[in-house]
C-alpha cells in the first residue's frame, strides 16, 4: 500500500470528538487536517452554560468552552480548514476527501460528524433552543431543578431521559402523539408508575413562548382537536437523532439499525484506516465529555495504523 498521501490524517468534524481527535493527533506528531463545514464546537455551542464538564467546577457558556477547545487543538499543532466534505472514497489504497476546495487524500481518516437532534419544527423552537429548549436532560436538566418540566417524545431515550428529570423535579410533564409508549415495556411501566411523571397520550406540541426563556406550551389533544396552555420552564425534545453518514455513503461502513457508524473499542470501523467517534458513533452515552474520550482514543488508534502502513510499528 502506498503512503504518498497529502495527508497522514483527516477528521471530518470539529465537535468535541474531532477537536480532541485533532489535539491527540497533533501530539503524536501527526500533523492532523480537521475539517469543519460551520464552526468548532458541535453541540456544544447551543449549550447555555456548560458545567458538567470535568475541570470547568464554574459554569461557562458553550461558545466560550468550544474555543478553548479549539485554541488548545491549535496550540498542539492541528490545522483547522472550514470547508465542507461531500463524500469520502477510496483510490490506490489511499482515502480520497472531496471537499468544497478540492480533493485532498489522506493515510487515515476519523469521521466525528456527530448527529442532529431531530426537531419538531414548532414556533418557538429554534428561537429558545439553548433558553429552555433542550436536548439533553443530563446537560441541563439540573437548571431546571423544582421546576416544571415538559418532555416530547415516547421512546427508551425518551423515558430514560425522563426518569432523570424527574430525580430534579416532581413537575414532570411527558406528552406522546400516540396512545401508548414505544420504549421497551420495563422503561414503559417504570416512567408510567414513576409518581414524579405525568404521562399524557394523544397529546402533540404545537408552540412554545417565551421573552427570553421558556413560559409556556400550546399542547394539542389530536384526538379531540381542543388545545391547550400549559406553563412550564424548560422543552426537552426527545425524538430521536440522525447520525450523519452521508460522507461515508457507498463505502460499505457497517451501521447500526438506526444508522450510527459501528466501531470495536479502539474506534476503528469495519473498513481499516476509517475510524468513528462521537455521536455518529454507535455509543450508549452521548456526552461530550464521552465524544471527548472517544476521539482520544480514535486518534491514538489512527496513529498506530499510520505506523503499521509505515513499517514503523513498535514492537
Amino acid at each position: 500500500m502506498t503512503t504518498n498521501a497529502d495527508r497522514q490524517l483527516v477528521i471530518i468534524g470539529a465537535g468535541g470528538a474531532g477537536l480532541a481527535a485533532a489535539q491527540y493527533a497533533a501530539r503524536a506528531n501527526l500533523s492532523p487536517l480537521l475539517l469543519e463545514e460551520l464552526a468548532s464546537g458541535g453541540q456544544a455551542l447551543i449549550i447555555d452554560n456548560l458545567e458538567n464538564y470535568p475541570g470547568f467546577p464554574d459554569a461557562l457558556p458553550g461558545t466560550e468552552f468550544a474555543r478553548l477547545f479549539e485554541e488548545q487543538a491549535v496550540r498542539f499543532g492541528a490545522e483547522i480548514k472550514y470547508s465542507g466534505v461531500q463524500s469520502v472514497s477510496r483510490r490506490d489504497g489511499l482515502f480520497v476527501i472531496q471537499t468544497d476546495d478540492g480533493e485532498l487524500t489522506s493515510l487515515a481518516v476519523i469521521l466525528a460528524t456527530g448527529a442532529k437532534h431531530r426537531t419538531l419544527d414548532v414556533p418557538g423552537e429554534k428561537e429558545l433552543a439553548g433558553r429552555g429548549v433542550s436536548y439533553c436532560a443530563t446537560c441541563d436538566g439540573p437548571f431546571f431543578k423544582g421546576k416544571p418540566m415538559l418532555v416530547v417524545g415516547g421512546g427508551d431515550a425518551a423515558c430514560d431521559e425522563t426518569a432523570f428529570l424527574a430525580n430534579l423535579s416532581d413537575r414532570v410533564l411527558m406528552i406522546h402523539r400516540r396512545n401508548r409508549l414505544r420504549a421497551q415495556k420495563a422503561l414503559s411501566d417504570r416512567t408510567l408508575h414513576n409518581p414524579h411523571i405525568e404521562v399524557r397520550f394523544n397529546t402533540e406540541l404545537r408552540e412554545i413562548r417565551g421573552n427570553t426563556k421558556v413560559e409556556e406550551v400550546t399542547l394539542l389533544d389530536n384526538k379531540t382537536g381542543s388545545t391547550v396552555n400549559h406553563k412550564t420552564s424548560a422543552v426537552f425534545v426527545f425524538i430521536g437523532s440522525i447520525p450523519q453518514t452521508r460522507v461515508v455513503e457507498g463505502l460499505g461502513v457497517k451501521l447500526d439499525a438506526v444508522g450510527y457508524v459501528v466501531t470495536d473499542q479502539r474506534m476503528q470501523t469495519n473498513l481499516p484506516g476509517l475510524f468513528a467517534a462521537g455521536d455518529v458513533r454507535a455509543t450508549p452515552f452521548r456526552q461530550l465529555v464521552v465524544a471527548a474520550s472517544e476521539g482520544a482514543i480514535a486518534a491514538h488508534s489512527a496513529a498506530q495504523y499510520i505506523d503499521e502502513l509505515k513499517g514503523e510499528a513498535y514492537r
